[in-house]
């Protein structure tokens, strides 16, 4: 993917100031095997003037290359792309090795400068990815040292990726489709022998039915509206979780999750509520409803749905518009769930008594809180010239996006656990 850059800020090292988002890539299980890292502006940028060969680990022992980069990909693989000459400079060895894909932009010229320079990092344990592939002698060296090998599943004719497929079967590597965008195309990709899959395929409908939706898909969705209500009791929510067990041990291990740093364990029910306060009990049931929804789709589905409403929320905190941040919350955690119930986003907020704001957002794109749905989906997709007007549009300064963006994922990914 040649989805280019990043800013770096300069000389700032807080990893809150990068611009970056992830897009996934899942095995054929349809579990998460890594993120490529959709950078802003050019990586050249981030190491002016830094000769690979004599930086060390210690340069960047506080920036986002080796504490950001964990929790943007929840130490999962990090697919990155670099250029012609960060390769040479070998700035990929100022990486973690365990997690880190170096992935090699397909407008690298195969000279000996790069062979050689490839050879060295492969030598020192970096998984190789050739990126968006098309073959040419000249690249045999570079698909000899090669652990994955990324073709654009859309761009290529369907009997050049066989060929491609058939070349590459005398070589150790495995095979990735790019741009795999509903589940077709994964299950056709699946049966052509790829093991990796990158795209947004998982966020679509798998089969729209004519059916009605089961009742108890009906009563989660139910449970996830009303902990959203204003006017839901703080003395309801207590009683609600202390007489269900599975709920409760559920919200004992959130609140004592690395996500909130505590020092002392929290036992109680009681305690465990008053720690969060009421609207993180109504989002922490809703969380809760939406997990069990999703319990046979890809988890990566969940950790989406609520990146999305975190980001929104946030966002919605930091203005004074009159936007109900509760709402922007509600917005982002349905944003997915036509494809969580594989139904037509129409079929499924006529069941539901959500807001007309949010019905209206979620049904034509309309109205103000569709800005904020726009915004997050063009961030997570790395459209940054979209994030930069939407942000105008919305009155949000540009630069607390990154920071919300990274609030959102660990949030996300602490409460993916649960």
């Amino acid at each position: 993917m040649r989805e280019q850059a990043y800013d770096f800020k300069g000389k700032d090292e807080n990893v809150n100031s990068v611009y970056v988002a992830r897009q996934p890539i899942f095995d054929r299980n349809k579990k998460i095997f890594g993120y490529e890292l959709l950078f802003r502006e050019g990586m050249e940028n981030i190491f002016p003037g830094i000769d690979g060969n004599v930086a060390t680990s210690k340069l960047l022992s506080n920036t986002f290359f080796n504490i950001g980069l964990t929790k943007i990909t929840a130490r999962k693989k990090a697919f990155i792309n670099f250029t012609y000459d960060l390769l040479l400079r070998r700035i990929p060895l100022l990486f973690d090795n365990k997690t880190t894909v170096v992935e090699i932009l397909e407008d690298v010229e195969a000279d000996s400068s790069i062979v050689s320079a490839c050879n060295e990092i492969a030598k020192h344990g970096y998984t190789i990815a050739l990126d968006d592939f098309v073959y040419k002698k000249d690249l045999e060296e570079l698909i000899r040292i090669s652990n994955i090998i990324k073709i654009d599943f859309r761009a290529t004719p369907k009997e050049e990726i066989k060929a491609l497929i058939n070349m590459l079967l005398s070589y150790n590597v495995g095979l990735l489709a790019e741009k795999v965008e509903n589940y077709e195309e994964f299950n056709i990709a699946k049966d052509m022998g790829f093991s990796y899959f990158q795209g947004y395929f998982f966020s679509k409908p798998q089969i729209i039915r004519g059916e009605d939706i089961p009742s108890l898909k009906v009563n989660f969705l139910q449970i996830m509206n009303e902990a959203n209500k204003p006017n839901l009791s703080f003395s309801s929510l207590e009683k609600y979780i202390t007489h269900n067990v599975g709920i409760s041990y559920k919200l004992l291990r959130y609140i004592n999750s690395p996500y909130f740093r505590r020092l002392e364990k929290i036992a109680s029910i009681k305690q465990a509520i008053v720690m969060l306060g009421e609207k993180g009990i109504r989002q922490f049931l809703s969380l809760i409803a939406l997990s069990e929804l999703v319990s046979n789709k890809p988890q990566e589905l969940l950790r989406n749905s609520v990146i999305r409403a975190k980001f929104c929320e946030l966002m919605g905190n930091n203005r004074s518009s009159g936007v109900d941040s509760s709402e922007l919350f509600t917005l982002g955690l349905f944003s997915n769930i036509d494809a969580i119930l594989d139904d037509t986003m129409e079929h499924i907020m006529a069941k539901l008594p959500l807001s007309e704001n949010i019905k209206g957002a979620l049904l034509k794109g309309e109205g103000k809180l569709a800005e904020y749905l726009r915004l997050v989906i063009s961030y997570e997709t790395g459209n940054w010239d979209d994030v930069s007007a939407l942000s105008e549009v919305i009155g949000i300064s540009e630069e607390k996006l990154p920071i919300f963006y990274l609030e959102a994922i660990i949030w996300a990914d602490a409460i993916a656990e649960f």
